[in-house]
């Protein structure tokens, strides 16, 4: 079995929070105390994307130079995140105790091998695809972070299922390998409302609904 891990695992809300936090302390170390954590975290829920950074620093007064939102940036990417795995992600793994288990992740690779490093996988995976170290275009739904897991196990793709959140990118690639795909649609995670497509197999709430 295959996973992803933002919103499969664990809640990437939790990890933007976590994100703001260390960012929050980077800037008043820097500007004195700010509500930057809390401001940044609004727009966040609000829908605000790619600019966040910026917006808040406008919001709390600062100048929002290109230097200062790339030093955020960086900040962001390399925290150590504060999360952990969910309990049924945890009762989940601990059921596939001994079998072939390994996770498929796009996002900018410092930031997933940091949640990666949170969550244990380097423990429990056999192998950790993170797509971005392929090279441009190789992401999900791209089929070759997927074949990397067949080569590894040196199974057939009808013997692999993947478990992911996102229905508009997630599940195609492993779908044209034959693969099993199985959506956990949490109420919290960021894609929620959306629709699952006919490359999903079957869509649960809880990853202690997946058959191991």
């Amino acid at each position: 079995m295959i996973l992803d891990l933002d919103d499969t695992l664990f809640l990437e809300r939790d990890y933007v929070r976590s994100g703001f936090s260390a960012v929050g302390a980077h800037i008043a170390a820097r500007f004195g105390p700010t509500d930057f954590a809390t401001t940044a975290m609004g727009l966040f829920e609000r829908g605000v994307r790619g600019t966040t950074f910026n917006q808040t620093l406008d919001e709390l007064g600062i100048d929002p130079t290109d230097e200062l939102v790339s030093e955020l940036r960086h900040v962001y990417r390399h925290h150590a995140p504060a999360i952990d795995l969910l309990p049924d992600a945890e009762r989940l793994i601990g059921r596939l105790d001994g079998r072939y288990l390994g996770v498929v992740t796009d996002g900018p690779p410092e930031s997933q091998r940091a949640k990666a490093h949170a969550l244990r996988a380097p423990v429990w995976a056999e192998l950790i695809v993170y797509t971005a170290e392929l090279g441009r275009g190789f992401g999900k739904p791209h089929q070759l972070g997927f074949s990397l897991h067949e080569v590894r196990a040196g199974l057939a793709g009808d013997q692999f299922t993947y478990v992911a959140d996102n229905p508009t990118k997630d599940f195609a690639g492993p779908k044209a390998r034959d693969w099993s795909t199985v959506r956990i649609r949490r109420p919290e995670s960021l894609h929620a409302e959306l629709e699952s497509g006919t490359d999903v197999d079957v869509e649960l709430t809880s990853l202690d609904e997946v058959a191991s």
